[in-house]
């Protein structure tokens, strides 16, 4: 990449990943690069070339717009100008970078102008479009600082009265979740980090279908404050492709439910013309969830926890969880039976209680463990169960444990304890086994693990959410891509 290469034209939504190194190797289908110069230096051009995709951009993100360049002007110009000769793309800075100089350097279709910084609302977002469209460029980004759950819907009221294929604009911090969202209202670059976010992106046909957002009628997704890495995304986005749905899942970080629930989801989405369809809801939110919805499940009024807020016909809302199937329905497909086994549920949040209230209605009164005495006498009340502190808890009494706590790395509770004859659930799932999934595998346990839970949950909260049945062979698919061999 001696010199800048001419470019195709750009596709209804670019992907572009950030990166603050040299990668060895990138997910597929990315269609660009950002390098991020003040933090991983001016990267050589040969390098550059073999990351093989259609542009790589020059970002020398300054301190004052959130990067860590604090040279002179004249250094920063110098580096900028450099990075013309062999970067297909240079961003400028709107407040510092629209010199005489870099401009006749880089002709439009090369610059991309940007802007990052706090505004208090979509008038004073417009002034700021409009003194950087003075300058033509190829796209106009635009990032607007936020300390709330709803800042992010400032720039996404922008791009809905723009509809502009040359402006992108989302929100970071709390309102981060924005960015997923820009693409469905025109916006024809999505930004993320080099794994997007946890996720192994596949573009066009991947996580996120941008390339014909105009024809997406509902928007789903997941909630809770570390999304990354959730393959939920994946599965309902895949499905959606097989079965020809025009909505689209995505991941949304959110600190605060309840704010992001009645200035988002209830006024938001209408507002830009979007069908916010449902959710599904992750730690530490489900106890939030199930006190939002007008109406709720049996189960979730038993342990006032929802997984699943689900917009109905009549566009009221009810909070389902489908945590008592995650576990019991599992358990059958294992052919693991419940007869005659003492059980025992560890961890008293929202999962173990659903996963409690499932063993109940098949017909089984576990004992609630938990490590704090306080929630684990409520949850166990809920319940009307017994309750054991941790400290006190013995596997070898259990011919059936259920782990659902966050815990991945280390043993919560001695795996030498259990009987060889018995089973373990664990709830976690991730790249890597979990230290209890190794430990109780080597013991010779029947074990069902969270990729186990979450095959069983994915597809059930797939029906609740659109009313149609997850094609056969997704969950598999998808799950023995990312779990990979075992």
């Amino acid at each position: 990449m001696s010199s800048p290469r001419t470019m195709a034209p750009r596709p209804a939504c670019s992907v572009v990943a950030s990166v603050d190194r040299l990668p060895s190797a990138l997910p597929p289908g990315l269609d660009g690069v950002d390098v991020r110069a003040d933090l991983a230096g001016d990267l050589s051009a040969p390098a550059l070339a073999r990351l093989g995709v259609a542009e790589v951009v020059y970002s020398l993100r300054s301190a004052a717009e959130g990067g860590r360049f604090t040279g002179s002007a004249e250094e920063r110009q110098y580096r900028l100008l450099c990075a013309a000769h062999c970067y297909d793309v240079v961003e400028l800075e709107a407040d510092r970078d629209l010199t005489p100089r870099l401009l006749s350097a880089l002709p439009p279709h090369r610059r991309r102008i940007a802007w990052r910084g706090t505004v208090s609302g979509i008038g004073e977002l417009m002034v700021k479009l409009r003194s950087m469209s003075s300058v033509p460029a190829g796209l106009y980004l635009l990032e607007c600082q936020g300390q709330r759950v709803e800042d992010g819907m400032v720039p996404l009221r922008l791009l809905s009265k723009l509809r502009r294929g040359d402006v992108t604009a989302f929100a970071g911090g709390a309102g981060g979740w924005s960015r997923y969202v820009a693409p469905l209202l025109g916006a024809p670059t999505l930004f993320s980090g080099s794994d997007v976010d946890g996720q192994r992106l596949t573009h066009p046909a991947g996580d996120y279908p941008f390339l014909v957002p105009r024809e997406i009628e509902h928007v789903y997704g997941i909630l809770g404050t570390s999304v990354r890495g959730s393959l939920s995304p994946r599965l309902h986005n895949a499905a959606y492709r097989a079965l020809g749905i025009h909505a689209c899942y995505l991941p949304f970080t959110v600190p605060d439910l309840p704010a992001f629930w009645k200035s988002v989801v209830r006024r938001g989405f209408d507002e830009l013309g979007l069908c916010f369809g449902g959710a599904t809801v992750v730690s530490p939110h489900k106890e939030a969830a199930a006190r939002l919805a007008g109406s709720a499940s049996e189960d979730v009024r038993a342990t006032r926890a929802a997984n699943l807020l689900v917009r109905r016909q009549d566009r009221a809302w009810r909070a389902v969880t489908t945590d008592p199937a995650g576990v019991v329905e599992t358990l059958h497909r294992k052919g693991i039976s419940l007869d005659g086994r003492r059980v025992a549920v560890v961890g008293c949040g929202g999962a173990g209680r659903g996963a409690a209230a499932g063993l109940l209605r098949a017909g089984v009164r576990p004992v609630l463990v938990n490590r704090g005495p306080t929630r684990g006498r409520w949850a166990a009340g809920l319940l009307d169960l017994p309750y054991s502190p941790l400290d006190r808890f013995d596997p070898a009494d259990y011919g059936l444990v259920v782990h659902a706590t966050p815990v991945r790395d280390y043993l919560p509770f001695p795996v030498e304890r259990l009987d060889p004859g018995g089973a373990l659930v664990d709830l976690a799932y991730g790249p890597a086994e979990t230290a209890l999934v190794t430990a109780a595998r080597r013991r010779g346990l029947a074990i069902v693990d969270g990729w186990d839970v979450l095959a069983v949950e994915a597809a059930r909260q797939f029906r609740l959410l659109t009313r149609r049945t997850m094609p056969p062979g997704i969950v598999e698919t998808v799950l023995a891509q990312a779990r990979g061999p075992r």
